[in-house]
């Protein structure tokens, strides 16, 4: 990673001042948090949605009863409990692999409509949560994971550190966290599922940090011959990057701070 007092610094001599380039950032930042908040509230809206067509508290036309005086709907049924779950399961992993190698023919307009439908899907995706663990502890976990994200964003913007050799690393743990997850579907069992967690909680802090300075260099390195349309994609593939550090981190808390029903 190019040193970003440097690139400034290269800058400075060019059609835009430092000043100018410093406002740009906060502009492409704020674009970049504004996108991601927005799918993630998307996200929850949906995954609240979903779970409460899924369950009834009417025993009359449920299908199975899941805990006290809660039962499984028709609806829960087919997206929890049947084949339909592994497409529910796997879909934000399609979607996104799909959008990464589609974003270079699709215009801004398009990739913020198809980001925030990749949110919609991920909400449906994650709604079992609101079936196994207390609502109270979904929100303290989710205000945890908040307070968390924001320091380490923070960090990983104004850290004088280059932490560009964290990438590799990080996202072949990644691979790993994948493989290990997809296998214990299968196994079930708790020492993998406790192993998993506790790394993926530390990976994809350490992300949070990485993708938060690589948007930033990554702007700055382009701000001089960025065009709108190219500054609009990457605000939005920076937004998905940390919103996927986000629901991730948040995930993965949730399996050590969540109170299960």
């Amino acid at each position: 990673m190019a040193d970003y007092n440097t690139i400034r610094a290269g800058q400075t001599a060019g059609v835009r001042t430092t000043a100018q380039i410093d406002e740009g950032l906060r502009a492409h930042m704020n674009k970049v948090y504004g996108t991601m908040s927005v799918g993630m509230l998307i996200t929850a809206l949906a995954a609240w949605s979903i779970s409460g067509l899924a369950v009834t508290s009417d025993p009359s036309g449920a299908v199975a009863q899941i805990g006290a005086d809660t039962y499984l709907t028709g609806f829960g049924q087919a997206i929890y409990a049947s084949p339909l779950k592994w497409l529910i399961m796997f879909a934000p992993l399609i979607f996104v692999f799909g959008f990464s190698a589609g974003i270079n023919r699709m215009s801004a307009a398009t990739a913020q409509t198809v980001f925030y439908a990749f949110a919609a899907v991920m909400g449906v995706s994650i709604s079992s949560i609101f079936l196994v663990f207390t609502g109270m502890s979904i929100v303290q976990t989710f205000l945890i994971t908040a307070i968390a994200f924001a320091g380490l964003s923070l960090w990983g913007y104004t850290t004088k550190k280059d932490i560009s050799g964290w990438g590799s690393f990080l996202i072949m743990g990644v691979i790993g966290l994948i493989v290990a997850s997809i296998v214990n579907i299968f196994l079930q069992s708790p020492a993998v599922m406790f192993a998993v967690s506790a790394l993926g909680v530390l990976i994809f802090a350490g992300l949070t940090a990485y993708d938060t300075q690589r948007i930033k260099t990554e702007y700055i390195q382009h701000a001089q011959a960025a065009d709108s349309e190219w500054l609009g994609k990457s605000a939005i593939m920076g937004a998905l990057a940390l919103y996927l550090d986000f629901i991730n981190l948040f995930m993965f808390l949730l399996q050590f701070l969540g109170n299960r029903e």
